[in-house]
């Protein structure tokens, strides 16, 4: 590549003054090449003072031509926005012709819903060890009461209302919401409360977690990814069940059942209706049918 771009410069850039990792500067050499050589090379460019964000957007439509993935094609602008960005620094460029260029449109699609035959698989292989009740009771939430997994291992023993079968949780910006779970998951949690008053016996610190490691401690997001890992290899399901796939079933299942969006959206903590659209999705048929029972003007008389 020519002196004019100073693309060496920019990486030894990254590389001793920005302290970025081995993987992250290949990725960022990758994208730099390719963009120079399309400046220079399909636009004849001479340097990059020459780049305007026509040119930047014409970068942009290339990788769309050549089949890029519009996540991978927003990385690639990123980098190329920080590059700019450093030739402004050096007194190279007076502006950054990449600054005003939007990213590139990513369509949002809610992932494959997990089958309740699938989650009934999971639960059933999972073991009646002490170990395994507690597993049993943390997918008898996450799926009977569609929480996060950071909410699921933020809960306090303070957080449950047994009796009305309530939980309170704390969202995303500690937004506090009531939350109800059925009587599966109830059951479980019965049990698992005296493996629990076992384990907390074990413990250095006290803690009030309600799902506690063997140790005594609070149960981790990792522990928790670990154990459906675990629940998923014990059968033959072909889903990938990690702990946001339990709450989008719990979501779509509810939907396809009859309930509101908006008491949905209530039980799933988001701010907004559209994040609860986007994130639940529903059979076609299964709207047909729904529509032809329900909708006075679909009914034969």
């Amino acid at each position: 590549m020519s002196d004019p771009w100073l693309d060496t410069a920019f990486l030894e850039y990254l590389e001793w003054e920005q302290n970025l990792a081995p993987a992250t500067l290949r990725a960022y050499r990758r994208e730099i090449a390719r963009a120079v050589s399309f400046f220079s090379g399909d636009l004849e460019l001479e340097a990059p003072s020459r780049v305007t964000p026509a040119s930047i957007r014409s970068f942009m439509a290339h990788l769309h031509g050549v089949g890029l993935r519009p996540r991978s094609a927003e990385r690639a602008l990123a980098a190329v926005r920080t590059y700019f960005r450093f030739l402004v620094a050096e007194d190279i460029i007076p502006a950054n012709p990449a600054e005003t260029v939007p990213h590139p449109r990513r369509r949002r699609s809610a992932p494959p819903v997990t089958p309740l035959a699938v989650i009934e698989d999971i639960l059933e292989s999972i073991p009646p060890t002490p170990a395994g009740i507690r597993d049993r009771t943390v997918v008898e939430f996450l799926y009977g009461a569609g929480l996060r997994v950071g909410e699921l291992v933020g809960l306090d023993l303070s957080d449950l209302q047994q009796k009305a079968r309530l939980i309170r949780v704390r969202g995303k910006g500690r937004k506090e919401r009531i939350v109800p779970y059925g009587s599966r998951a109830a059951e479980a949690l019965s049990t698992y409360l005296t493996v629990r008053s076992q384990w907390k016996q074990n413990a250095i610190l006290s803690t009030e977690a309600l799902f506690l490691n063997q140790r005594g401690g609070r149960l981790t997001d990792r522990s928790v990814r670990r154990l459906l890992d675990s629940a998923v290899r014990r059968t033959s399901a072909q889903y990938q069940l990690h702990p946001h796939a339990l709450r989008h079933a719990f979501a779509t299942h509810l939907l396809e059942a009859g309930m509101d969006l908006r008491a949905i959206q209530e039980l799933l903590g988001h701010a907004s209706l559209g994040t609860t659209q986007i994130y639940t999705t529903v059979d076609l048929a299964h709207l047909m049918t729904v529509h032809r029972k329900s909708h006075p003007r679909s009914r034969r008389k």
